[in-house]
This record gives structure tokens, C-alpha cells and sequence, in this order.
């Protein structure tokens, strides 16, 4: 008689962290831009339909890449970080840290610094959040609930780019540092199809303005 097979780790989806007023912003900024390059390319004489042209293939990909693109990506085994120009592949076990200062930022084990773009640090956030854990403990400076207290979720007093870091942190206590069979390694790959044709566009532009 067989012994029954003990159940497998659960598999979790992939958590995403991204910046909703970059998403919005980036959506608002390619309609402005494809409103104005669009009319001027159709209806533009001379070199100025080429010039839009060129402008939008610059435009358009950096517009994209600094709003639309930015995310992070966090399941049991690693960290992804999808930046402007380049998408990171982090294990746990090459995490020493994350944190949020001026900007929030991913250690690795090496000492290596990467940039959470997805992540953007709100100095207003904070200190409304600061200003609402100030009104909270003097509301109840037992930490009791009280009348006049609002519902006592620590999410709330906290703001939103501080709230992913301790995620990210609870997240990476979890997978501790015992490696994963089958985990992905570290690796960094350049975004070349952002790259490239804002490159060319910006070739063209510097092209068409020597021929005058």
C-alpha cells in the first residue's frame, strides 16, 4: 500500500505594485502628444510632417517608459522590478533590504542599489499620515478605542509607498533566505524596445534639423 503524497507549497500569483497617478498621467500625456504630433503630421507642410513624426517615435516611448511602464512584480521566490530602461529578477535570498527614503529602493545582497520607479515617495503622504497618527494618539493616548477615533486600520495612517515597503519586507521575511529549487537567479535586462526607438527618433530629430 502506497503512503498518500504530502501536498505541495502552495503556488501564489504574482502581487503588483504600481503608481496609479503615473498611470493616469501617462494616459493624459500620450493623448496630448498624439493629439498635437497627429495634427501636425497631417496637416503639416514641409519637413514639419516628418519632424512629428520623428518627435512622437522620441516622445512616445519615454512618456511611456517613466509612467506606464514602471511596476514590481512580488511572488514567493523573487522580486521583479520592471524600471524605465531596464527589468530586474531579484531571488529573496538576494534581498538584504528594502527601504523608502527619498525614493524607494531594493538592497541587494552585493550592496547593489535598485529603484522602485512603481513605488514614488510622497513627502506630502507621509506627513499626513504623520499628522493623522499625531491626531490618533492624542484622540487616545492608550491606544484605546475611543468615540471620536477613526476606524483602527495602521494602513490608513500610513502612507501609500511606505505601506508597499513593509510589504515587500513581510514578503521577503516569509521566503527567508533558504534558497528555492528552481528559483530565477538575479538578472538585469535592458529594455531595448523602449530604447531603440527613442534612440532613432532622437537620431532622426538631430538628422533633420542639420539639413536645416
Amino acid at each position: 500500500m502506497t503512503s498518500p503524497t504530502p501536498p505541495s507549497e502552495p503556488t501564489y500569483a504574482d502581487r503588483t505594485f504600481r503608481s496609479p497617478a503615473g498611470l493616469v498621467g501617462g494616459a493624459l500625456l500620450l493623448l496630448l502628444i498624439g493629439w498635437i504630433g497627429g495634427d501636425a503630421a497631417i496637416r503639416g507642410e514641409g519637413r514639419v510632417p516628418w519632424l512629428a513624426l520623428a518627435g512622437l517615435l522620441t516622445a512616445v516611448p519615454l512618456v511611456v517608459a517613466f509612467t506606464l511602464r514602471p511596476v514590481v512584480f512580488a511572488d514567493e521566490q523573487r522580486l521583479r522590478i520592471r524600471n524605465p530602461f531596464r527589468t530586474i529578477t531579484l531571488p529573496w535570498t538576494d534581498v538584504a533590504d528594502v527601504r523608502a527614503g527619498y525614493s524607494s529602493e531594493v538592497i541587494a545582497n552585493d550592496g547593489r542599489k535598485y529603484q522602485l520607479w512603481a513605488v514614488p515617495v510622497s513627502l506630502r503622504q507621509r506627513k499626513k499620515a504623520a499628522r493623522d497618527q499625531s491626531r490618533q494618539s492624542m484622540d487616545d493616548p492608550y491606544r484605546r478605542t475611543s468615540v471620536t477615533a477613526d476606524v483602527r486600520d495602521t494602513k490608513a495612517r500610513v502612507a501609500a509607498a511606505d505601506q508597499t515597503v513593509v510589504d515587500l519586507r513581510e514578503m521577503a521575511e516569509r521566503a527567508g533566505d533558504k534558497p528555492v529549487p528552481g528559483a530565477p537567479v538575479t538578472s538585469v535586462r535592458w529594455a531595448y524596445e523602449v530604447i531603440a526607438p527613442a534612440a532613432a527618433g532622437a537620431v532622426l530629430l538631430v538628422v533633420l534639423g542639420a539639413i536645416g
